[in-house]
């Protein structure tokens, strides 16, 4: 599996249409920061839209004609969709060491446990680009959503013991067992797990909200500087386990920690919850640049300067992501990386 940061041939992302996640007004509220997405997508990759009913087809081509987009920067698919989490359900591709070819791992998906069914129309996306693309489709028969993992594309996997070992997801694996399928299929040596996750992630704790790679040997961590806050204790154990991780050749990473914004909000989300998963950990690369969700004016300067001093090749593009993580996600949540074409 390669990094997120090697050239992509694509992004994917669904167009938000599922009520449930975006009730009333929060609907064309989440649409806005999609539109940001869109312009900042479409000027360095293709982009690839789920577009799952006619209103979701109609809503997606007005906001890609507004933001000045044109037909060759874009493909919209009118497939059936439930939801807008890409990252979790969409094709994970991996390449041969030796020469430029692409596959797709097709794992299955079960919205996180069972939480929002249906998702059965989101559980096939990988066969459909599979087909698609006419690449082959390795099906590795275990849950695995891509918001779980992260890897530095020279053998090291990151996760954590909340989601992969979770009883909700594959109960008749053993850590082992999913050891020997992550290596085979992902074809990486050494696996880091982390313990839990933020309050307010309905995943149980995906690594993508917690601790990435920015290059082969280095991870941004967050942290919580409040002792008091909620995400205090899981996240200065996360970051004691990351200080002591080495790769599989015995080094050491160098890690970077990096306040949390503020998680608890106004109410509380559709399943109840009064924090949502705001992470600066959820950003994404795209070709030649890095989409950064910033939440938090006491934190969000400082962390973008932190991006460009670690990514100096790199454009750092800031978007503000209040209201799309409400719905319990962010930037990486919602996209994921295409090659193979």
């Amino acid at each position: 599996m390669p990094a997120e940061w090697e050239k992509h041939a694509g992004t994917l992302i669904s167009w938000p249409a599922n009520a449930e996640t975006w009730p009333g007004e929060r609907l064309y509220r989440v649409e806005k920061v999609y539109r940001q997405l869109i312009k900042h997508i479409t000027t360095t990759e293709h982009l690839h839209i789920i577009a799952s009913d006619e209103s979701a087809f109609e809503r997606c081509s007005r906001a890609l004609n507004e933001t000045g987009c044109k037909p060759g920067q874009f493909t919209i698919h009118r497939i059936s969709g439930n939801d807008v989490w890409a990252r979790d359900y969409g094709p994970i591709f991996v390449k041969s060491k030796t020469e430029n070819d692409w596959a797709i791992t097709d794992w299955d998906y079960n919205a996180w446990g069972g939480k929002y069914p249906p998702f059965d129309s989101d559980d096939a996306i990988p066969q459909f680009f599979a087909d698609k693309l006419k690449l082959p489709a390795f099906k590795p028969g275990m849950i695995l959503e891509g918001g779980s993992i992260d890897v530095n594309g020279n053998g090291v996997l990151l996760t954590t013991e909340s989601v992969l070992l979770n009883p909700n997801r594959n109960p008749d694996l053993t850590k082992s067992d999913i050891e020997v399928r992550l290596k085979q299929f992902l074809g990486v040596e050494k696996i880091i797990w982390l313990k839990d996750g933020l309050a307010g992630d309905d995943t149980d704790g995906h690594i993508d909200d917690l601790s990435r790679f920015v290059n082969e040997k280095t991870i941004i961590t967050m942290v919580a500087e409040d002792k008091e806050s909620v995400n205090y204790d899981v996240l200065q154990e996360n970051l004691e386990i990351l200080k002591s991780s080495v790769d599989q050749f015995g080094k050491p990473f160098n890690i970077i920690p990096i306040p949390l914004p503020e998680t608890r909000i106004e109410g509380t989300t559709v399943d109840g919850s009064e924090h949502v998963p705001a992470s600066y950990a959820n950003f994404y690369f795209i070709n030649k640049a890095v989409l950064l969700p910033v939440y938090d004016p006491r934190y969000d300067e400082k962390t973008i300067q932190v991006f460009k001093e670690l990514l100096p090749d790199r454009k750092i593009i800031p978007v503000p992501c209040a209201d799309l993580v409400w719905g319990q996600g962010s930037i990486h949540c919602i996209t994921q990386q295409l090659y193979g074409f």
